[in-house]
């Protein structure tokens, strides 16, 4: 055999990596909302084609990416390559399986959200105002054309579950805000606005007010089931874990955990209280801890931000991974993105080469306004400042925020491990670092250590539960009332959390369930990782399992040569 006919990894490698960063491109162009998130402005001036035509454009284009991505070797190229080839064609294979087998695009309104679409162009410094300007008034000019397609395609399709259409419909309040008052504002901070702006941003108003119109009309008759059912399920959830367990294990495993759990908090709870465990114990210890660092309306923001400076003075005291000097801003969660969740962390686009230059968002939403006073008052004895201590420790430090700045500095062979995260690692490394601060404490003090143990275990209750719900929901016949004495009872949740969690539960799909596998694969790894290389300090073992920016658990095992 010549020399000429032996494989060449050289060529293999820089023909997979042609191949993804055209792949790439490819899913950037295809979804310029999600691409400007990433901090890639090509698209900033346009928004998704979701009409029937596009779907069976985006179905050839998707086939051949997969044809194309088929044709790489694996064991031809770098081990990072091969990370990037499996979670491009993971990617690849959702999407073509979205569009053509899921298509909530005929029965999910969320997923035409009109302030999802001007976001990160009002919020996030993306572009230079006038070129921010501009684009804002090219998507308002599309956003017309862009919500008559979204009531088109929802209209042929099988029907809205209402929990989707009320959310959709609350959202626009957002949106209609946004276009109000935050676009008039940003416009005020220059000279000479683009003059195509306010009428686009007029023509974008009238059209949020004839779509919310539409949706109100659609209220009584949106009677679908939310549910996707065991085989639709099954398929999300390999695609949203990318991880080898079935909604049976899972569902079996979660149980036998929460369990073991309850026993946990029970051993605390008593030490918390002074006294020998009894069946009250675990309420009567979280009642105290909600009494004692109590919150409103007013307290709950600042009580986030003492959280946040704490924090960053402990976790770099503990040494226990390198805190990178990244900001992070406690703000209000915009009204056009509440409804689903009650934080979340938003890190500057990995993708924008200005990213250094911005601070990662910690969301924080409040009670919706129109929930009864008792409701309210739930919600602020569940979300205590002991909670809320948790909560800063999960999306910022070391949590998410801390996470994801040590995912930007991440440089692969290409931008697959920078554009396309893992829910999974990114939910899992979160949980873990919740373990991880409470194992070592919130300050040394032995009273102050045990509330922030009790409302960890706490947390991990409900991240069990989460699971527990999203199977027993799209698979079986959950229903409403068990799940609120499910979480309420077991789970030690609120009545507001648990009616917000089974809100959440029908939203979503699979996504609930990120927590718990995710904690269960990177806690494994950082198990094998130290029984591997024991002479790691806790810092180094952590600063390695970041390093290669937020892959899917089973292949971080694989980068770190597990």
């Amino acid at each position: 055999m010549s020399s000429s006919s032996q494989p060449d990894p050289e060529a293999m490698t820089r023909r997979f990596r042609e191949v993804a960063e055209r792949v790439l491109d490819s899913l950037l162009h295809d979804a310029p909302e999600w691409a400007l998130d990433l901090g890639d402005t090509r698209g900033a001036s346009r928004l998704s084609d979701h009409s029937a035509e596009a779907d069976v454009r985006r179905v050839s284009v998707l086939t051949d990416a997969l044809g194309s991505l088929d044709e790489i070797d694996p064991d031809l190229v770098p081990v990072g390559d091969q990370v990037d080839l499996e979670v491009l064609r993971t990617r690849v294979s959702a999407d073509l399986w979205h569009t053509a087998e899921l298509r909530p695009h005929t029965w999910d309104p969320l997923l035409y959200s009109p302030g999802g679409a001007l976001h990160s162009l009002v919020e996030r410094e993306v572009l230079p105002l006038p070129e921010r300007l501009s684009a804002l008034a090219a998507r308002c000019a599309a956003l017309p054309d862009y919500l008559a397609t979204a009531r088109s395609r929802l209209s042929e399709g099988p029907g809205m579950p209402r929990v989707h259409v009320e959310t959709a419909l609350a959202q626009t309040t957002g949106a209609r805000a946004m276009l109000a008052s935050d676009v008039p504002a940003l416009a005020a901070g220059e000279t000479s606005p683009p003059p195509e702006l306010e009428p686009a941003r007029e023509a974008a108003l009238a059209a949020v007010e004839e779509h919310a119109a539409w949706l109100r009309d659609r209220l009584e008759t949106a009677t679908a089931d939310p549910r996707l059912g065991e085989r639709d399920f099954a398929a999300q959830l390999w695609y949203t874990l990318d991880s080898e367990l079935s909604p049976e294990a899972l569902l079996v495993r979660a149980e036998s955990d929460l369990l073991a759990t309850e026993e946990a908090i029970a051993e605390v709870a008593a030490e918390y209280l002074g006294g020998t465990r009894r069946r009250e114990g675990v309420a009567e210890a979280l009642a105290e801890l909600a009494a004692r660092g109590a919150t409103d309306a007013d307290t709950v923001r600042p009580a986030c931000a003492d959280a946040l400076l704490h924090l960053n003075e402990r976790v770099r005291a503990l040494d226990v991974v390198t805190v990178h000097d990244d900001p992070v801003r406690i703000v209000p969660m915009p009204e056009a993105r509440r409804g689903v969740s009650v934080a979340y962390c938003e890190p500057p686009g990995p993708l924008d080469p200005r990213a250094g230059d911005q601070p990662t968002l910690v969301a924080v939403a409040p009670p919706p306004g129109d929930w009864p006073a008792e409701r309210r008052e739930s919600f602020f004895r569940e979300y205590n400042a002991g909670m809320l201590r948790n909560l800063m420790v999960h999306e910022a430090l070391p949590g998410h925020a801390l996470q994801l700045a040590h995912a930007a500095r991440h440089e692969g062979g290409t931008r697959v491990g920078r554009a396309l995260w893992s829910g999974t690692f990114v939910e899992g490394w979160a949980v873990y670092a919740e373990e991880v601060v409470a194992r070592h404490g919130w300050s040394g003090d032995r009273r102050e250590d045990l509330a922030l143990r009790l409302v960890q275990l706490k947390m991990r209750l409900r991240m069990i539960i989460n699971a527990i719900l999203d199977v027993r929901l799209h698979t079986g016949d959950l229903t409403e009332a068990e799940a609120i004495s499910l979480m309420t009872r077991r789970g030690h949740q609120e009545e507001g959390e648990a009616v917000g969690k089974w809100r959440r539960a029908q939203l979503t799909s699979a996504q609930l369930s990120t927590y718990y596998v995710g904690y269960a694969e990177v806690s494994d790894t950082a198990r094998d990782l130290a029984l591997a290389r024991p002479s790691l300090t806790e810092r180094e073992r952590h600063d390695a399992m970041l390093a290669h920016g937020s892959p899917p658990p089973r292949h971080l095992r694989t980068l770190l040569g597990l």
